[in-house]
């Protein structure tokens, strides 16, 4: 397992596992997979309180519970801003939802906290009253943001002492605008949008991108894996693991670590063994010419 270290006393996993399917699972199933994440040198764990309606967050605190010592050894984060119908960024809706998203986990603090969606009823202000409050009580040590752009990130940033250090977004082979946009600037174009600014903001300002929906065409479709829409990238996927001899999915999740902005890979999986294929993404570096061959595979072009 390749790390990223974010500041002197944090340092991540360079691939995270996502927990938003785990509320399907068993106690001893998680447990299980928990521990093989762990024994791969994965101690990034992404949860949000909207996974399983808390569920995701109640078994996973009671693996907690079955083994002591686990805690310390592993970093969870946690996200908050969703609720049925809208998005609420509110100071007493960010401390409520802390304070019950540790209660579910059973532990005393998170390690970091994400602001699961923008809220256009946002006060920076009151963010910043929260984070503080949150920070100074020992209930989240760092914080971060999702599926926020680089004005709405400057916007919360400048009302507040901690740093944002994350932003996670969509990304993936297929729903790449964060680098669609890179190569058309300024172009006329369907790929001219503003993604880009995500990314470049996000290097300029030490901030670490990870990437959900790493192996998802759209939500319509699901997955590009052997999905015949996607046949040309499907062959050349399948060409490159034979020739690394790793899963299709592997190489997918090797070309979003290919990017040299150290994008973090959040993988959804619940079963242990597709773990242990997804970590051999970090055994082999795909070539430049492997990493555009794909993209083109995927239907882009470069203008």
């Amino acid at each position: 397992m390749k790390y990223i270290e974010i500041n002197e006393n944090l340092k991540v996993s360079n691939i995270a596992l996502g927990c938003m399917r785990i509320s399907r699972l068993s106690v001893e199933e998680l447990e299980e997979l928990i521990l093989k994440a762990v024994d791969l040198g994965i101690n990034l764990f992404d949860h949000a309180d909207i996974y399983g309606a808390g569920k995701s967050e109640e078994l996973f605190g009671e693996v907690l519970l079955r083994n002591p010592g686990l805690r310390e050894k592993i970093i969870i984060q946690g996200k908050c801003g969703i609720k049925k119908g809208e998005y609420d960024l509110s100071k007493e809706h960010i401390i409520m939802s802390v304070e019950n998203i540790l209660k579910r986990l059973k532990t005393d603090y998170l390690d970091i906290l994400l602001l699961h969606r923008p809220d256009t009823l946002m006060d920076p202000t009151e963010i910043s009253e929260a984070f503080s409050y949150l920070e100074a009580k020992g209930l989240v040590k760092y914080f971060g943001v999702s599926n926020m752009d680089d004005l709405q990130i400057e916007l919360i940033q400048r009302s507040l002492k901690q740093k944002i250090l994350f932003n996670q977004v969509q990304f993936s082979l297929v729903h790449s605008l964060l680098i669609d946009s890179e190569f058309n600037v300024n172009m006329k174009n369907i790929h001219h949008h503003k993604a880009n600014s995500i990314l470049n903001y996000s290097r300029l300002n030490n901030i670490t991108l990870q990437a959900w929906g790493g192996l998802q065409a759209s939500w319509e479709e699901g997955t590009f894996l052997n999905n015949p829409t996607y046949e040309k990238l499907n062959d050349k996927l399948n060409e490159l693991a034979n020739k690394y001899e790793v899963s299709p999915v592997t190489i997918a999740i090797s070309w979003i670590l290919r990017h040299p902005a150290k994008i973090i890979p959040i993988i959804g999986t619940t079963k242990p063994e597709r773990l242990e294929e997804i970590v051999k993404a970090n055994t082999f570096t795909l070539s430049r010419k492997e990493y555009y061959d794909l993209y083109f595979a995927s239907g882009k072009t470069l203008p």
